[in-house]
């Protein structure tokens, strides 16, 4: 069950739009950086360019894991603010496929669901720095989640 004060804060970030003060409740986020902005019906995620992110120094580049962290923490979030689940989602599966470096620049990433049953939910996830059609990696993921009300 996601707890009362959690789901408050959830409310109450969704309803203005300011997701800050929930990223702040995850201390990976608060790592890595991320960022989160509704755009219209949708939401943005930003992963800030940061030299802590960085794997590779000679090109430089953000470290792969760094890249699949912060895909697989917006498609939670996304799941978290979205879906009617009584419970936080928890990551079954996710499958990334790098496309090309991940330069020392900022990270973006949009989330888009491709299905949601009854316990499982399926997304997929698109990481880009400076243009949205030319994505650096992709992902899917799939979430258990716990209806909000008792199945029959």
């Amino acid at each position: 069950m996601i707890p009362a004060d959690v789901r408050l804060q959830l409310n109450e970030a969704h309803a203005v739009g300011n997701y800050q003060p929930l990223l702040r409740l995850i201390p990976y986020a608060g790592l890595i950086g991320i960022e989160c902005e509704r755009q219209g019906d949708d939401l943005l995620f930003r992963l800030p360019a940061n030299q802590d992110n960085i794997g590779n120094p000679l090109l430089p580049a953000i470290h792969g894991g760094v890249i699949a962290g912060f895909m697989e923490l917006s498609a939670a979030l996304y799941l978290l603010i979205y879906s009617e689940s009584a419970s936080i989602p928890k990551i079954i599966d996710f499958s990334i496929d790098y496309l090309r470096a991940g330069h020392y620049r900022d990270t973006f990433a949009r989330c888009q669901l491709w299905r949601q049953g009854r316990r499982v939910t399926n997304v997929a996830i698109t990481a880009w720095q400076a243009d949205p059609d030319s994505p650096i990696a992709t992902a899917r993921a799939h979430f258990k989640i716990e209806p909000e009300k008792p199945l029959k």
